[in-house]
């Protein structure tokens, strides 16, 4: 069986040996090569053709994420794991957006790191459990602000102004003067935005507004 060719990235030296230690005694696995920033990355890359790269992300000259972005555009069957130590939702989105294949810290277990690399070798994605619910919220929460757009743009012209003139506090009386309509009208308007927008009562209606910068509170 092949061995998975890999190259260390990652500006510390001390850090970068002891990668080289860990993964040596590991069947399956070879260590062809280290760089100590983006650059080296990059040109090491296209000399030593690894399966996989284990990208550091905090580097001199040039960081690993356009390190990576560069690999991927020139080397597109080139794996990138990023192991590093930095979690928080921005790194970990521009990095898979960049062509990580994976993302793991640099706490995690070897075990996991090991696993890491055999994952991506074979072309499946790896994300470490805590990265993976950082991506799963993020999703989440895109997927619900978006979903709240579709819910407005899907009110009428004249919904939209019951909604902001219910935020204003308007009753429907006073409603119904502004806008030259029956009281009637004006509850049913009420009634088919409050179900367009998943909402219960006045209160909610208020908020939303609020919330979605319709009025200003």
């Amino acid at each position: 069986m092949a061995k998975i060719n890999v190259l260390i990235v990652d500006d510390h030296t001390i850090f970068r040996e002891s990668l080289r230690s860990l993964l040596k005694d590991v069947e399956g696995i070879e260590v062809v090569g280290e760089a100590e920033d983006g650059v080296q990355a990059v040109v090491k890359t296209m000399q030593l053709k690894p399966d996989v790269v284990l990208m550091d992300i905090a580097m001199p000259n040039v960081n690993g994420m356009e390190a990576t972005r560069q690999i991927k555009r020139q080397n597109p069957l080139v794996k990138v794991l990023i192991l590093t130590m930095y979690e928080t939702e921005q790194y970990i989105f521009e990095m898979l957006r960049a062509g990580a294949s994976g993302y793991i810290p640099k706490r995690a277990p070897a075990r996991e790191l090991i696993s890491a690399i055999q994952a991506v070798s074979q072309g499946d994605a790896f994300l470490y459990p805590s990265v993976a619910k950082k991506v799963v919220d993020g999703y989440l929460e895109q997927f619900k602000a978006a979903a709240k757009v579709e819910d407005y743009k899907r009110l009428t012209e004249r919904e939209r102004q019951i909604l902001c003139l219910i935020a204003e506090g308007k009753t429907n009386k006073e409603m119904a003067n502004l806008l030259g309509i029956s009281v009637r009208t004006v509850g049913t308007h009420r009634l088919n935005l409050m179900g367009k927008l998943k909402v219960h009562d006045r209160t909610q209606l208020v908020r939303y507004a609020i919330r979605e910068g319709l009025i200003v509170p």
